[in-house]
């Protein structure tokens, strides 16, 4: 019995290579990424590619420069899902709601760019719109930000505190390890089983 789970990989794109966006946090993000691309491949389960796209040539997500192409680290094949986005969620403006209800994909795991803006805003949605959702801890990464008092947050503590608002109540939080293992001894179906 195939898995119902799906492998969302979100807006892991070159323009998050532009150095606009300053210092981030987990630089082996991608490569834990990769890790489970290749283990939702080798099991013939559902990927899912989610691409931004602005119509704003000043953007480095403008679709007609380089920015908007997804990393070669995580490149879809031909044939492999991928939907289109204009804004933070990847259920807002495209039919991915209804892909994963027509192949009855009942369990989520979110990995992508970035931590909390467009992971956060999809793993949100994801929850509340009744997917089992897994966000996976070192497949994501952040960059520092700065508040409206102008305190600088560096990566670290963007990345974490947006974990910790989503933990238990949005998703259940796991590391790519955690997240194969419990795959590897989960049941029949490969879907993992975790506490609390």
């Amino acid at each position: 019995m195939k898995a119902k789970q799906a492998l969302i990989i979100v807006d892991v794109q070159k323009a998050f290579e532009d150095p606009k966006w300053g210092e981030r946090n987990n630089p082996q993000a991608e490569e834990k990424i990769r890790k489970l691309l290749d283990t939702w491949r080798a099991n013939g389960d559902h990927v899912i590619f989610i691409q931004h796209r602005s119509d704003d040539p000043s953007s480095v997500f403008y679709h007609g420069q380089q920015g908007y192409e997804i990393k070669d680290i995580v490149k879809p094949e031909p044939g492999e899902t991928i939907f289109t986005k204009k804004v933070n969620s990847a259920f807002i403006g495209t039919n991915l709601e209804t892909y994963l209800h027509e192949h009855a994909l009942t369990e989520v795991v979110i990995t992508g760019l970035t931590t909390a803006h467009c992971v956060s805003t999809t793993t949100r949605m994801s929850g509340n719109l009744g997917f089992q959702t897994y966000l996976i801890s070192d497949a994501t990464a952040a960059y520092g930000l700065t508040d409206q008092t102008g305190h600088y947050y560096d990566p670290e503590q963007v990345h974490a505190l947006t974990l910790a608002t989503l933990h238990k109540e949005f998703a259940t939080v796991v590391t790519t390890e955690e997240l194969l293992r419990l795959r590897s001894y989960g049941n029949a179906d490969h879907t993992p089983r975790f506490n609390g």
